[in-house]
């Protein structure tokens, strides 16, 4: 744990120094989406890289990416495998998006670490189920509590029989509210060596977004839902080619993404035209409302039905809250948090800190805000 802290440390301040000079060569996507993203992002830097699928007990596939160090020597020493979470509206390329010395991805395994990166259902890597296709609405009828008891299960599941090794879990946002539910749970915890979770969100009750508290307010996600909206997708190739002029020629997309995200001190404005071809990815349009539900009832629980179809699934008029306080203290966490955060609120990070039975290892950096623990400073 105190290696892995380290490197997610030395990760923070690289990308503190990126600026202008953190500049690679452009890698455009093929026409077919069928490559994979070892082919895609990672292997044209010359670190062997393997494609996995995940099968989750909803009958979902799951891409995973397995990375290894460029050296030999690294290569055949033991080497601890660690399952990378990335955020709503990213997939796993999130991990690798900068040159080598500034990815998460690519340090860890330059540090000996066996490199999982995980996509989570609806993203680019991960669009296929055993029996539905991503035009049945019943593909997208999922929000992060099924993220975080399946897809993350299904992931550390599989790697876990791979490399018959306990795995190291790196979460950034989303993928934190996927691992707190999941660490709820004994038989996902029992899989699990230790976490580092970065922009950590649970409770969102003091979430001060002005553009994510706006569309709270007008029910958007409600809406959506009612429209039988069930996919989110942002992306395509005019947004793309109107988002690259927009922040090559006329504003700084950093101050863009501020309303959302608050202030972030070391966004890389230079790379946006990169990072665009890669974000936002999908999710669902339930993954959102399950969101805004926390938003407004400041809790940290399961999807809410309505009274009816909450006491046919869960058997009560609320849906069960996850008991943060259940986290076993045998599991050694490090929490990285700014406060410049309009996500993951300096207040409600203290009101998870305190409902831990174990104190975790903690960094605060007051300038950071939301995407800044991200170490390629996407979106």
């Amino acid at each position: 744990m105190e290696r892995l802290v380290t490197l997610l440390l030395l990760s923070v301040l690289l990308l503190s120094s990126a600026g202008e000079s953190a500049r690679v060569s452009k890698i455009r996507l093929p026409n077919s989406p069928a490559d994979g993203l070892c082919a895609h992002l990672i292997q044209p830097y010359g670190y062997p890289c393997s494609e996995h699928t995940a099968q989750t007990n909803d009958g979902y596939l799951l891409g995973l990416q397995r990375v290894a160090s460029n050296s030999r020597y690294l290569r055949r020493q033991y080497c601890p495998p660690v399952l990378l979470l990335h955020g709503l509206m990213m997939a796993g390329d999130a991990w690798f998006l900068n040159s080598p010395n500034q990815s998460l991805g690519f340090i860890l395994a330059d540090h000996g670490f066996d490199v999982w990166a995980g996509n989570v259902r609806g993203t680019r890597w991960s669009r296929r189920h055993v029996h539905l296709t991503e035009k049945d609405k019943d593909f997208w009828d999922w929000s992060w509590q099924e993220l975080a008891l399946y897809d993350l299960e299904g992931m550390a599941r599989y790697i876990y029989n791979i490399t018959n090794s306990k795995i190291f879990i790196v979460g950034h946002s989303q993928g934190t509210i996927m691992s707190l539910a999941a660490f709820t749970q004994p038989h996902i915890v029992s899989m699990v060596e230790a976490a580092a979770l970065l922009s950590p969100i649970s409770y969102l009750d003091h979430i001060s977004s002005s553009f994510v508290l706006r569309l709270v307010k007008m029910h958007i996600d409600e809406v959506l839902c009612v429209m039988g909206i069930h996919e989110l997708i942002f992306k395509s190739d005019c947004s793309t080619h109107m988002m690259d002029i927009l922040c090559g020629e006329y504003v700084n997309c950093n101050e863009l993404l501020t309303p959302v995200t608050g202030k972030n001190c070391c966004f890389n404005n230079s790379r946006i035209d990169f990072y665009l071809e890669y974000e936002p990815q999908p999710t669902s349009s339930k993954n959102l409302n399950h969101l805004f539900q926390m938003i407004r009832e400041g809790t940290f629980r399961k999807y809410d039905y309505g009274i009816f179809k909450n006491l046919i699934r869960y058997g009560r008029f609320r849906p069960p809250a996850f008991d943060v306080s259940s986290i076993p203290n045998s599991l050694p966490l490090w929490i990285a948090y700014g406060g410049n955060d309009a996500f993951a609120d300096v207040t409600d990070v203290h009101r998870t800190l305190k409902e831990l039975k174990r104190q975790p290892e903690v960094l605060f950096l007051e300038e950071y805000g939301h995407i800044d623990f991200l170490p390629s400073a996407t979106m």
